[in-house]
């Protein structure tokens, strides 16, 4: 099983009823794979905040719920977060973060243990396939017993590897019912005065309790050591173990999979025991300086290893003097950027901004490719919902909201653009918002979400109408285009962002991937001048040959974006049997 499988059949055998997660990598395929089971509720929230409250209501209502989200997602998810720390709960909850090691698919790096620590609830990290499905069923009965969400931590390596998984039962849970309490689940200061003391006791419990925790049928402990040379001492947890048992197979290990809060009398046994002590964790020195803090000599952790990027087993083989394993020379390979697809929807609108010369605030989706050569036609890319509060901050730093304009996508437009759209409106911003409509969530594999008539089962379900909610907000000025429309498209951009008031600009068309494009091949006729135009669109179909464009017939999907901007209508379709040039 995947990594993230494995967590979604362990939900389904701990038998949880409710998950609402929002899509991120590498957290995904944990709540699609729980989509597939019956007699679950499974939903995309619009944002990980959601996401926690509906799972803590549902444990509210008596059932274990489950929220899953990457870890800047657990950003968007701290309100709720800290304050469930505080309250407990009924069902248990389990929100599952996973962090990004490596920034494979995300704007920063970031260790959720911090989260975990700061908020004092406990936190389990896996190290394979099959503890994923053993640890979440255990985060359950850990939630349930000491009143407490519990944070399951992952990440992209552990997410997306596969192992050999044992299979159980679902097991069918009578729901609790609810009782009226108050000064347990009111969050006023009265209350959370004294709750705050019985979250700091329950933490000091589970680290009392922690080394006798144990998890799966093998019944081995969450904290465990296994002694070998004692020259050598390491501490690790999650994948970083794996690279340690790889690369020193000989040393002592202390694998910690509780990892808030710290087993201290544990460590410090450990400690004693050997004669060298190494910290090996992925990220921020987490363990290492809560170590250090303790009085234990640490002979080396992050002066040894970074905290940027991903780990391996070379790279600790290296650390530690350990020959490499012989392998074959690497062979030259031409770079492979990462481009917008073939017949992207994106691609026209990112185009004529860049023609105009635009400032554009961009956000997290595929579409921030764009700021990439050859449009590089976007300036920023902060944080979800971000495009569209920076334009307004620009536009009151600089007194003009004309050669700015913001750039986001219907799901992020959901996840926090509303509030953002609503603080223009209600701040007197003249800015101009463009919401690129593709009719799904594109970066993370293809969610539904709350535009698109379809729920996280792919059944039919009401779809919200972006115009009509801006509208709501008080917009009066909403066009809606389709963005290969090239001429349209310019003639409007210049009417909205020349007006004194705020507008909003939706583009319309399906992403190439889910839509069937009219599989039309391209070909660039006797009429070319070699402006090379189309090349500025940057389609991963049309390359330089020979000192001329060339549009690549096994590339081309048809789209006849090419077409629309070459200025010599040199750019026609090939006849039935005509190699493509």
């Amino acid at each position: 099983m995947l990594g993230n499988e494995a967590f979604a059949q362990g939900a389904y055998e701990a038998g949880v009823k409710v998950v609402s997660s929002y899509p991120g990598t590498p957290s995904t395929e944990v709540t699609e794979a729980l989509a597939k089971r019956d007699g679950i509720h499974v939903e995309w929230a619009p944002n990980e905040k959601v996401g926690v409250e509906v799972a803590m209501g549902a444990s509210t209502g008596g059932v274990r719920a489950l929220s899953c989200m990457k870890h800047v997602g657990l950003n968007v998810a701290a309100d709720p977060f800290f304050t469930a720390a505080y309250t407990g709960v009924s069902g248990g909850v389990v929100v599952l973060a996973a962090d990004d090691n490596g920034c494979h698919s995300s704007q920063n790096e970031q260790d959720s243990r911090y989260y975990a620590r700061s908020a004092g609830v406990p936190a389990l990290e896996p190290a394979d396939p099959q503890e994923c499905k053993d640890y979440i069923k255990l985060a359950y009965e850990i939630s349930e017993k000491y009143d407490t969400i519990v944070l399951l931590r992952s990440n992209t390596r552990l997410s997306h590897s596969r192992g050999i998984v044992e299979l159980g039962e679902r097991c069918e849970r009578e729901r609790i019912p609810y009782v009226k309490d108050i000064q347990k689940r009111v969050a006023m200061p009265a209350m959370a005065k004294k709750l705050h003391v019985v979250q700091e006791a329950r933490l000091k419990q589970i680290e009392k309790d922690g080394p006798a925790m144990t998890a799966g049928d093998g019944a081995l402990p969450l904290n465990r050591v296994e002694m070998g040379d004692t020259a050598i001492g390491i501490i690790t947890s999650g994948i970083c173990y794996q690279y340690v048992k790889d690369a020193l197979p000989e040393a002592s290990v202390l694998k910690l999979g509780l990892i808030n809060p710290l087993p201290k009398e544990l460590i410090r046994d450990f400690a004693a025991r050997v004669e060298k002590l190494y910290v090996i964790e992925e990220g921020e020195p987490f363990f290492e300086e809560q170590i250090r803090a303790m009085g234990v000599a640490v002979t080396g952790g992050k002066d040894m290893f970074t905290i940027q990027g991903e780990y391996s087993a070379n790279m600790i083989r290296k650390a530690f003097g350990r020959p490499l394993p012989e392998s074959e020379p690497a062979k030259d390979a031409p770079g492979r950027p990462p481009l917008l697809c073939a017949g992207c929807p994106h691609r026209g609108l990112f185009h004529v901004l860049s023609k105009l010369k635009k400032t554009v605030m961009g956000d997290i989706g595929c579409y921030t490719l764009a700021a990439l050569p050859p449009t590089a036609a976007m300036d920023s890319c902060l944080c979800m919902g971000g495009s569209i509060t920076m334009a307004h901050g620009f536009e009151k730093a600089t007194g003009s909201s004309r050669d700015v304009v913001a750039v986001l996508g219907d799901s992020t437009f959901f996840h926090s653009g509303i509030t953002g759209l609503v603080n223009m409106r209600y701040n007197g911003s003249h800015g101009t918002v463009i919401v690129l409509d593709n009719r799904i969530t594109g970066m993370t594999g293809h969610q539904d979400n709350p535009s698109t008539g379809r729920n996280a089962r792919g059944e039919e379900a009401p779809a919200i109408d972006i115009a009509a909610l801006c509208r709501a907000i008080g917009v009066e000025h909403i066009v809606e285009i389709d963005p290969f429309e090239i001429k349209d498209l310019e003639r409007v951009i210049k009417e909205e962002t020349e007006r004194d008031e705020l507008s909003v600009i939706i583009t319309k068309r399906p992403c190439a991937l889910i839509a069937k494009q009219p599989d039309i091949p391209y070909l660039v006729s006797d009429a070319c001048k070699n402006c090379k135009q189309c090349m500025k669109i940057g389609c991963p179909a049309i390359e330089e040959k020979d000192g001329r464009p060339y549009i690549v017939p096994e590339r081309c999907v048809g789209c006849g974006l090419c077409e629309k901007v070459c200025p010599f209508s040199a750019i026609e379709i090939a006849a039935d049997g005509k190699e493509g040039r």
